[in-house]
């Protein structure tokens, strides 16, 4: 199938994806701090660079787009427009996602990840159920 965009509308399109400070991270990271859990951003000295450290409860949380890390729920669709890049793209993301895991958990970190899915296009009641079940999680000592 054809691009309906040119090649630089399409570069266009993608150079506006934001990598960090989503919606949905924010979104996470305030209920997280409303629910009174203290973090940390970036992780920068930490196998895949974390979204949320929370290192008194030596626990990490990824906030993965559907679509960048290929989960298997509605959200995820793979382009009709060079299928064959977007599979390779998405499966190497998958593959870093389970290497990077392996990493942390080795290190003694407690991986959680949220998913795009559980909170977009979500009622209010229904984000704050969730954010309260990841709150609680974050707390329970595995360790």
């Amino acid at each position: 199938m054809v691009d309906s965009l040119t090649p630089e509308q399409r570069s266009a399109q993608m150079s506006r994806i934001r990598g960090s400070n989503t919606k949905l991270e924010v979104l996470v990271r305030k209920g997280l701090h409303a629910r009174g859990l203290r973090y940390r951003l970036g992780g920068a000295k930490l196998p895949g660079r974390p979204d949320i450290v929370l290192p008194r409860h030596r626990t990490v949380v990824f906030v993965h787009g559907c679509f960048w890390h290929g989960h298997d729920c509605p959200l995820y669709r793979l382009p009709k427009t060079r299928p064959e890049f977007w599979a390779n793209k998405i499966g190497k993301n998958g593959a870093r996602d389970l290497r990077v895991t392996a990493e942390l958990e080795a290190l003694g970190w407690r991986v959680l990840t949220v998913w795009e899915c559980s909170l977009r296009g979500k009622a209010a009641s229904e984000q704050t159920s969730f954010l309260d079940h990841l709150a609680e999680t974050i707390r329970q000592t595995t360790h």
